[in-house]
């Protein structure tokens, strides 16, 4: 996985903008200032969520906010 980020961080390719609908979950033992890069790297955030519990493998610590939350977003029109 280092791998990945070493070859992204070396690529000169500029950084796109998504207009996909997103979802973000933040989760407490995890990066906390995410929003400013969520904001600038995507325009169409339809659903943001916070979190007491998890941290970086939230899918692996705390797997039913994780499921609640994705069905949350998908429920979402």
């Amino acid at each position: 996985m280092s791998r990945a980020y070493r070859d992204n961080a070396l690529a000169d390719a500029e950084p796109r903008v998504s207009d996909a609908r997103t979802g973000v979950a933040v989760f407490k033992d995890d990066f906390q200032t995410i929003k400013v890069f969520a904001e600038r790297d995507n325009t169409n955030i339809v659903h943001w969520s916070r979190f007491e519990r998890g941290g970086h493998y939230a899918a692996l610590e705390v797997p039913e906010l994780v499921v609640d939350d994705i069905r949350a977003f998908f429920a979402r029109s």
